[in-house]
Order: structure tokens, then sequence, then C-alpha cells
């Protein structure tokens, strides 16, 4: 027998490679549970409807928090997020069809899920995401439009009230909120990515400025919990498409 060779028919290389394909093939496995973690078990929405439980959908784990805390993923008992909607036909995987307010029905492109009620924090624990009123060692650059001050122009081309402040991410160094204070007094956030800042005006096309006031407000004025920024920029999102009825339709 040559080197290496354990009987005729079985040798050294043999063995490793099916230890290979072992190891591979738990790999896959490990990795296709683990994956499953996030999101599941799946609900499709509907009364009586089917579930994704079981494989490969693996048995909870208790993960520790920095803050102390604990949660479970997947956790089976799971608060989700709520929303107003019909199947748009009967069959199994219809689109929803938003019901009542399509922009607070939380339903397609303004659809939010159910993150925790708590303001995201830095790594020396300060909130994340504040106005510069908070964040007062902070400012806009100033090769950029400071946009304080300028009017914000709805999608009807009307304007929707004015920028009072920004509000800035700590840890990114990046604005991701404008402060909009409209003609009634009251003050809604806009995601900036939403929002096109010129020298004079910022254009917020992605709802009429009639829809500002619907805007799902803050518990506190200077501070955004997870769950709110979900349902800010659910809001903005469900513009794009049910702000008015002709954005339903095809573009040509």
């Amino acid at each position: 027998m040559e080197t290496g060779a354990i009987t005729q028919y079985v040798d050294v290389a043999q063995i490793v490679l099916y230890l290979f394909w072992i190891f591979f093939a738990g790999l896959i496995y490990y990795l296709v549970r683990e994956s499953h973690r996030e999101g599941y078990p799946m609900d499709s929405g509907r009364e009586n409807g089917p579930k994704v439980q079981g494989w490969p959908v693996p048995e909870p784990k208790t993960y520790k928090m920095a803050d102390g805390h604990t949660i479970l993923a997947p956790d089976f008992n799971r608060p989700d997020g709520t929303y107003h909607g019909q199947p748009s036909h009967g069959w199994n995987g219809a689109p929803l069809e938003p019901v009542g307010d399509p922009l607070l029905a939380g339903v397609g492109p303004g659809a939010w899920a159910q993150r925790a009620d708590v303001p995201d924090m830095t790594h020396h624990g300060d909130v994340k995401i504040v106005p510069l009123r908070v964040a007062t060692d902070h400012r806009v650059a100033m090769r950029d439009v400071n946009p304080i001050g300028l009017p914000v122009i709805g999608g009807d081309g009307e304007v929707a009230g004015h920028v009072k402040d920004m509000w800035i991410d700590r840890a990114e160094m990046m604005f991701r909120y404008l402060e909009i204070e409209l003609p009634s007094g009251q003050r809604v956030l806009a995601p900036t990515p939403f929002a096109r800042i010129r020298r004079t005006e910022v254009e917020l096309t992605a709802i009429l400025s009639t829809q500002f006031a619907n805007v799902p407000a803050l518990r506190n004025p200077d501070q955004i919990t997870l769950l709110e920024e979900e349902k800010v920029s659910a809001y903005f999102g469900a513009g794009t498409l049910y702000a008015t009825p002709h954005r339903q339709e095809p573009i040509f």
C-alpha cells in the first residue's frame, strides 16, 4: 500500500474529505437555523392563516443586552405591529390594500416593525439621535446649506411649514431628521433622505402640505425612540405611493 493508505480502499485523504463534507453540512445546518432567529415565526397576517414554525426556525436563545436586560430570539410571544388593510384578492399571498388613512395603515411602503419603544443609544450611554438644540457641540458644515428657517414645500407645491431644527446622529455624524414647525405651531419630524435641500427652500414631495399634521408625534420633544423612528419613516414611505390616488397608477 502507498503512503497514507489505511486499507487497500481507504486512505487519509479520503477520510479528510469525508470529514470536510460532514463539517460543511453541519455548518450549513447551523447557518440556516441561525438566519431564522430574526423575524420568525412568520405570520401570514390572515385570520387562521399559516404560520412558519418549526424547522428551520430554531429554539429561542436568550441574549443579554448592553443595558442589562435580556431578549429572546426568536420570540414566539413578541408583539407584532398593527396595520389596517385587507387582501386585494382572495388567494393566499395577495397584496394588502390599506383601509382608512393609507398613510397610517401600516401596509405596503408604509409598513413598520414593532421595535423597542426606547431611544437608540451610543456606546457611551448617551441618546444617539437628538436635535441641535441638545447637541450644542454640533452644527451644519459651513460649506453646506443650513436649512433651518427655510420653508418646506410639500408634494402639492404648497408651503407646509418651516424648518426649526435638525436632528443629528451623534454616532454616525450625520443628520437624520428635519424638525418642521407647521402654521398651527405643531412640530413634526421628517427623515432627511426624503428631503431635497435647496438654497431657498426644502422640497419634501413624499406627502402633501396638508398631510404633515398627521405625522406620528414623539413622546419626548428632544428624543425619538426606535419605534417612533419606524412610524415616522413609514408615514413618509407610504406617501410615496398613497399621498394621492394617481401615484398608485402606472407611470405610463
